[in-house]
């Protein structure tokens, strides 16, 4: 369950805070304004992840997020700037937010097409978007967040 797995994520983040560096929490006026610039409504796991932690990495782990409000002249882990620059570059689809690089040429994205929590999917820049697959890699932000952590520790 995705709000489960999304709290014991939390909770290992938070008990080995040594393992972690995050930008910290952003603001509602931050993550509104990320919203608009994106067109995306943020909810659920990945909000909160937004509010209590921004962005940052636990362990080797990258984990996409808000890191300011200049989506322009960014760099990762920034989601926003990410996401709004592979749209305008490899013409990433809207309803994608870019959350992880593998580093072996995919992108992990949440997949706002979904009516309740966005699922965890591949995209592979360099693939037309009518050729992606786009299969499903968690079913949540949550499951997605805890087998991070989890290969951490």
């Amino acid at each position: 369950m995705s709000l489960d797995t999304y709290l014991e994520a939390k909770a290992k983040i938070l008990t080995n805070k040594e393992k972690g560096f995050f930008i910290g929490p952003r603001s509602d006026e931050l993550i509104a304004f990320a919203q608009e610039a994106t067109g995306l409504k943020f909810s659920g796991t990945y909000l909160d992840f937004l509010k209590s932690f921004g962005a940052g990495n636990f362990g080797a782990q990258e984990i996409y997020g808000i890191i300011g409000d200049d989506f322009e002249n960014s760099s990762v882990p920034d989601a926003i700037w990410y996401t709004l620059t592979e749209r305008r570059e490899i013409k990433l689809p809207n309803h994608l937010l870019v959350i992880y690089d593998s580093g072996n040429g995919e992108l992990l994205c949440l997949d706002f097409n979904h009516p309740h929590e966005p699922t965890v999917v591949q995209f592979f820049p360099g693939i037309d978007v009518d050729q992606q697959t786009f299969a499903v890699v968690a079913s949540d932000f949550g499951d997605f967040l805890l087998d991070l952590v989890n290969q951490e520790l």
